[in-house]
């Protein structure tokens, strides 16, 4: 099966940060990138109700070589390649992101312009959304209505997960086509916000009634990450961009938003060079955690960053992040050298490794599976 679709880029030289999504260097032409599926014929039969934590692989720009696995932490059990034995074809190019909702995983592939729906039991396709530019992160803002953020476009696509189908955009406001880029979506009563990352620099809040960006917060160069802590506010990690950017270049922060008037609340400034980003919350919404070469913990009500991180990187490069919202232990991608398979590393609350375990190239992201 051949899935062809146009796939535009933008001209950059620049290394992103170890921590960032979408490492992989920029074309500066538009070009046709052809995504083929290729079927074989006897798939692998899945029943695994238990919970667990998929993690998403990116595998290498071009290659289609991305990979998902799924852990089980009370067996430390881990299958790798579920999604091409469960389906008999490969994921694709960069997987970015996945989501759960309704028990239904939705996979951003970024370079193949498209968003999988998979049984999160069985693995299997379910429907798929296609013709994206190039997604980036699903948000479900109802059964019927869901918003994907997209990169090297000034649109948010709307799509009716039912249908698998794109029923409109989000047109963002004074973005170029060419170097559009949003990215995470976090709800607070009818509003979503979304920060915009590659050469962007603002916070945009969406009203889900009417689908349009009534109002935006200019924060420091490229926030890469959002959340949302205990009190409705919201939180966010800038890279700072890098020496030479035709956009700028400055010491990274993160910024704590009132999202009551869409203003700032606290800063918090790193030094010149850093590479903060997977900036994560834990369950309770109390605590923030983030990568800089090594792991940081602070608490929400904290009046300055920590001193010490919380995991020491040890030389590794640490590039995807998650925390257990039930028991707080701490997951972390290591892509070590991003051709060779990665390595997850599960931490206790406290930073003590507790299991480490092998998954596909350039791990980068995971999602949650919970109990209904």
């Amino acid at each position: 099966m051949k899935n062809c679709l146009r796939y535009k880029s933008l001209l950059s030289f620049y290394s992103l940060s170890r921590g960032i999504k979408g490492f992989f260097v920029l074309l500066a032409l538009l070009l046709f990138s052809c995504m083929k599926w290729d079927y074989k014929d006897e798939p692998t039969d899945y029943d695994v109700s238990t919970p667990g934590l998929f993690i998403l692989c990116e595998g290498n720009f071009q290659y289609s070589n991305a990979t998902l696995s799924f852990y089980d932490p009370k067996t430390n059990a881990v299958e790798n390649e579920i999604f091409l034995k469960a389906n008999g074809m490969k994921l694709g190019d960069v997987a970015q992101s996945m989501t759960i909702f309704r028990n239904t995983g939705w996979i951003a592939v970024n370079n193949s312009h498209v968003v999988f729906a998979i049984d999160i039991d069985t693995f299997k396709e379910k429907g798929r959304i296609e013709n994206l530019t190039s997604p980036r992160y699903i948000h479900f803002v109802s059964d019927k209505k869901a918003y994907i953020s997209q990169i090297w476009d000034n649109r948010i696509a709307i799509v009716d997960p039912e249908t698998y189908s794109i029923t409109g955009f989000i047109t963002i406001p004074d973005m170029d086509l060419s170097t559009g880029s949003t990215e995470q979506m976090v709800q607070i009563g009818k509003y979503v916000y979304c920060n915009c990352w590659s050469y962007q620099n603002r916070i945009l809040k969406i009203d889900t009634e009417i689908d349009e960006v009534v109002e935006q917060l200019t924060v420091g160069i490229q926030p890469n990450s959002l959340v949302a802590d205990r009190y409705g506010r919201l939180w966010t990690i800038t890279d700072g961009g890098y020496d030479g950017s035709p956009y700028g270049y400055e010491a990274p922060a993160i910024y704590c938003i009132d999202t009551e008037t869409l203003s700032l609340n606290k800063k918090f400034s790193f030094s010149l060079g850093d590479t903060p980003s997977e900036l994560q919350i834990n369950g309770d919404g109390e605590f923030l955690y983030w990568i800089n070469d090594d792991i940081w913990k602070m608490s929400i009500d904290s009046d300055h960053l920590p001193e010490l991180p919380l995991i020491q990187s040890q030389s590794t490069k640490y590039y995807g992040l998650t925390i257990d919202p039930l028991n707080n232990e701490i997951y972390v991608a290591d892509a070590i050298d991003y051709s060779q398979q990665g390595m997850i590393y599960r931490f206790s609350p406290e930073g003590l490794e507790i299991d480490s375990f092998y998954v596909g190239v350039t791990p980068g992201a995971f999602c949650w599976k919970l109990k209904e």
